[in-house]
């Protein structure tokens, strides 16, 4: 019986959030924990357990599995070493086997090693050897690297954004890996470098032109004789030196089509390079419409994203707010420990004087002092109301000063939907003025039904306003922070055949 090793490694760094991460900012699952966690939960190795669960042939193999559950910068060199000497040690102790799924993200990056998912590659492949056919899930923002290719037999990457399709990512990598081992096909990968970074609406392939390009790689894909295609965009806020867009088609034996698709997604994708970039309204502006509009209005700020990577700590816009006078009903999140130990220390209706932001990044943030009375606290665990596994943003309590509300969190967690607002009673459409940390949400979350949706143009560690962050380290030109980039598109073909 085939023998499949199972293996995860996911994070999202951001290189300008001045806060490394820590191996602590992981959960770590290993041997028959991996299995037990992710088959309750729409992940991609919960899809890639549904498929080897179908074909009773096969004996998935458990080994370990590492999820970044808060925000981050480049993760610290130790803390790193410590992490994949794990991993590469667990692959050891099941070294015997026929073949490998991990499920990775891409958009790692390490002091010391800036492409940690290709070095995890490199390295299983030192252990597991060269003939075992390997495939590897990656996040469409995952930075792509021919390290990662040189390694793996085929790659396949998330088909949507917002992200929904976890577990459908990690049938079809379960299901082409299947295809590899039983030899029915002989994977050829080609990859076309697109020097841009992007940004924006045109992103959301539900609606924007970013999805059109993704249903042509579907297509693809799902034509005779293609196995994979897809469009990695990358992480604009991993500040690498392979950052950029990429193309990728995998072929069964084609490489003369692997490279014509991957070219002609690639030409189409540079065509609409300006258009997949951020739309975004000034801090005053916002708070402009706010005030003119009736009916709850969403001001969407990205450039503290934590699940970007941002610190979560910005009072850019609620600064604004009480500077303007702002008089409506207004929901913030903000990360700040010192806030919620006043307030745990004052208790329920107590009342705290205080500062709220700036407690991480403090270059781009200065405390705002304020007074408000204490009206929850909680130990800050909760269930993803999109996925359902539990977040954890450490003790919070909820603040009221005036007519805002804001829910302090001792840790950043994910805001890509209404989970944190929800587990603390308060209901978003209860609101005049709701800030949502997160470039994107589900449009059920807020998009359908809110009054106006407005894209703020506010400082942090992820602005959209991408020429803002001061990258060093990505290849230059690069578009749009130099306009004029020009792009020749070169394909490059891999096969371990």
């Amino acid at each position: 019986m085939p023998r499949i090793l199972v293996a995860e490694c996911i994070h999202e760094i951001c290189s300008f959030n001045p806060v490394p991460t820590r191996y602590d900012d992981f959960a770590i699952k290993s041997g028959q924990a991996l299995f037990d966690y992710h088959r309750t939960l729409g992940s991609e190795v919960g899809g890639a357990l549904q498929v080897f669960g179908a074909n009773p042939g096969v004996e998935p193999i458990p080994t370990f599995g590492a999820r970044g559950i808060t925000s981050g910068g480049t993760i610290a060199a130790a803390d790193f070493q410590r992490l994949a000497s794990e991993f590469l040690a667990a692959l050891r102790n099941h070294a015997d086997v026929d073949a490998a799924y991990f499920a990775l993200h891409g958009a790692m990056a390490a002091d010391g090693e800036e492409d940690p998912e290709g070095y995890l590659l490199a390295e299983a492949r030192k252990i597991l050897g060269g003939k075992i056919p390997l495939v590897a899930s990656f996040d469409l923002h995952g930075i792509l690297t021919d390290r990662m290719i040189e390694h793996t037999d085929a790659i396949v990457l998330y088909h949507t954004y917002p992200h929904v399709d976890f577990f459908a990512t990690g049938q079809r990598a379960a299901r082409l890996l299947l295809r590899i081992l039983a030899r029915e096909v002989k994977p050829v990968t080609a990859r076309v470098f697109i020097p841009a970074l992007v940004r924006g609406d045109e992103l959301i392939t539900r609606t924007g032109l970013f999805g059109k390009i993704v249903d042509e790689a579907k297509t693809i894909e799902q034509s005779t004789g293609g196995l994979s295609a897809g469009m990695f965009i990358g992480n604009p806020f991993t500040d690498v030196p392979e950052l950029g867009c990429n193309s990728v088609v995998v072929t069964d034996n084609d490489p003369a089509r692997a490279q014509r698709d991957a070219l002609r997604l690639a030409t189409k994708f540079w065509q609409h390079r300006a258009e997949m970039q951020a739309r975004l309204t000034s801090l005053e502006e916002s708070v402009k419409v706010a005030r003119e509009t009736t009916g709850t209005v969403i001001l969407m700020d990205a450039a503290d994203a934590t699940s970007s990577g941002a610190s979560g700590d910005s009072n850019a816009i609620l600064r604004q707010l009480i500077q303007a006078g702002y008089q409506g009903r207004v929901l913030v999140p903000i990360v700040d420990p010192a806030a919620v130990e006043a307030a745990f220390a004052a208790g329920v209706g107590g009342s705290v004087q205080t500062t709220v932001g700036g407690a991480l990044d403090a270059r781009r943030f200065q405390p705002l002092a304020l007074t408000a009375s204490v009206r929850m606290l909680s130990d800050g665990r909760f269930r993803s109301e999109s996925f359902g596994q539990e977040w954890y943003a450490g003790r919070t309590a909820v603040l009221q000063s005036g007519n805002i509300v804001l829910i302090a969190t001792s840790r950043p967690v994910h805001l890509y939907d209404r989970s944190l607002f929800l587990a603390h009673g308060q209901d978003p459409r209860q609101f005049d003025l709701v800030v949502v940390k997160s470039p994107h949400c589900q449009p059920h979350m807020y998009a359908d039904w809110c009054a106006r949706l407005i894209n703020v143009d506010a400082p942090g560690s992820t602005s959209a306003n991408l020429p803002t962050l001061g990258h060093t380290r990505c290849p230059r030109p690069t578009f749009p922070l130099e306009p004029e980039t020009p792009f020749e598109p070169r394909v490059r073909v891999f096969s371990r055949g």
